[in-house]
């Protein structure tokens, strides 16, 4: 049952977010990770308990709109992305 409930949350987070802010709030006890544009609060929330075994306590949802670029001489688009913010207790761990 367990690889079934993997199988059907794999989309929703799609890797762990590394940046200069997440690791300043990681020390708050909040992860961030990359999600599916597709993905709710409800959905993230259910990934966590399943890959990490630990209840979050609140997930805040952020959407980065994509955005027009110009690099020499050509017009392009920077990728959007949709990040969460996973909270967790004081002594929870993501491992």
């Amino acid at each position: 049952m367990a690889t079934d409930l993997k199988a059907k949350y794999a989309d929703i987070l799609l890797k762990p977010r590394i940046t200069e802010k997440a690791s300043f709030v990681m020390e708050a006890n909040v992860h961030t990770f990359e999600v599916s544009p597709k993905a709710t609060k409800k959905q993230v929330a259910e990934a966590i308990k399943v890959f990490y075994k630990v209840t979050p306590i609140k997930v805040n949802m952020v959407k980065n709109p994509t955005k027009e670029v110009f690099i020499k001489g050509q017009k392009g688009h920077k990728a959007g992305v949709k990040k969460a913010y996973v909270y967790l207790k004081k002594g929870d761990k993501l491992e």
